[in-house]
C-alpha cells in the first residue's frame, strides 16, 4: 500500500477497472452530476486517471485543470485533452510546498474521487489540497464508504480504509467547514460484495460495467428513495474559510 512517496510506477489493476468503469457512461454521468454543482470557476482535479469524469467537465467547457502521480495517466491525458494543463501533483510529496507554492490559492475548486482512499496520509493530503485553494473555494471528494465492505477489491487497489460520513469530519483541517455530505450508489453495495466478497475478484468485469450502466436509470431512483442515507460511495463538499 501506499505511503507518502511510495507508490506503483505502473498501475495495471487501478488501469483496468478504469477501463471497465470507462464503458459506463450513464454511471460516470451519474458521478459528474453528483460534484459538478459544487466545482465553479477554476477547477483541479487530483488524480484524474484515464478522465472518465474529466471527460464531462472538459465537454462542457468548465476552467479545468488535470493531474495524476502517474506518467501512464498523464500521457493519456495529455493526448486526450490535448488543451487542458495536466500537471504531476503528488498530493503527499515531501517537498510539495517547495514544488506547488505557485499554485497555493489559485483555484475556486479542488475534486478528487476515490483517491483519497489510496493515501496513508489523509489528513495531509486534504491540508495540502486546502493550500491550493482560494479562501471560499471548494474541495468535493468521493470515497469508498463502509469498512465493512473492504474486500478483495479494496486490497487489490491499494485502498488504506473505506468512510462513513462520521470519519470524513475527523479528517478535514480546522480552516475548512462542512457544506454538505451524502451517500452515493446505493445499489453498488450489493454489486461490490457479491463480485469482490463472495466471488473475490480483484478486477472489476467490464460486462458488470456495461449491466449497471444500463439499469443506472433505476440506480438513480433508488438513492432518492433511500433519501442517499446509504451507498457504497460517500461525498463530501467543504469550503475554505
Amino acid at each position: 500500500m501506499r505511503d507518502i512517496g511510495e507508490f506503483k510506477e505502473f498501475d495495471f489493476e487501478g488501469e483496468e477497472n478504469l477501463r471497465s468503469i470507462a464503458a459506463a457512461d450513464k454511471f460516470n454521468h451519474w458521478m459528474y452530476s453528483q460534484i459538478q454543482p459544487h466545482c465553479k470557476g477554476k477547477i483541479l482535479e487530483i488524480g484524474s486517471g484515464i478522465g472518465n469524469i474529466s471527460c464531462f467537465f472538459v465537454d462542457n467547457k468548465h476552467d479545468i485543470d488535470l493531474s495524476d502521480i502517474r506518467d501512464q495517466y498523464r500521457s493519456y491525458l495529455s493526448k486526450r485533452f490535448f488543451s487542458q494543463q495536466c500537471f504531476d501533483i503528488d498530493i503527499v510529496g515531501e517537498n510539495f510546498n517547495t514544488i506547488h507554492a505557485k499554485k497555493f490559492g489559485t483555484y475556486d475548486a479542488i475534486f478528487a474521487l476515490n483517491v483519497v482512499e489510496h493515501i496513508k496520509d489523509d489528513q495531509m493530503a486534504l491540508l495540502n489540497m486546502v493550500k491550493l485553494l482560494k479562501p471560499g473555494g471548494n474541495i468535493v471528494i468521493l470515497v469508498p464508504a463502509y469498512q465493512h465492505l473492504y474486500n478483495g477489491f479494496d486490497r487489490a487497489l491499494e485502498h488504506f480504509r473505506r468512510y462513513t460520513k462520521s470519519t470524513l469530519l475527523t479528517i478535514f483541517p480546522a480552516n475548512v467547514q462542512l457544506v454538505k455530505a451524502w451517500y452515493f450508489n446505493f445499489a453498488g453495495i450489493f454489486g461490490w460484495f457479491l463480485v469482490g466478497t463472495l466471488l473475490r475478484k480483484k478486477v472489476i468485469p467490464e460486462s458488470n460495467m456495461r449491466v449497471y450502466n444500463v439499469l443506472t436509470p433505476l440506480f438513480k431512483l433508488v438513492d432518492k428513495v433511500v433519501f442517499n442515507s446509504m451507498g457504497l460511495s460517500v461525498i463530501a463538499v467543504y469550503q475554505k474559510k
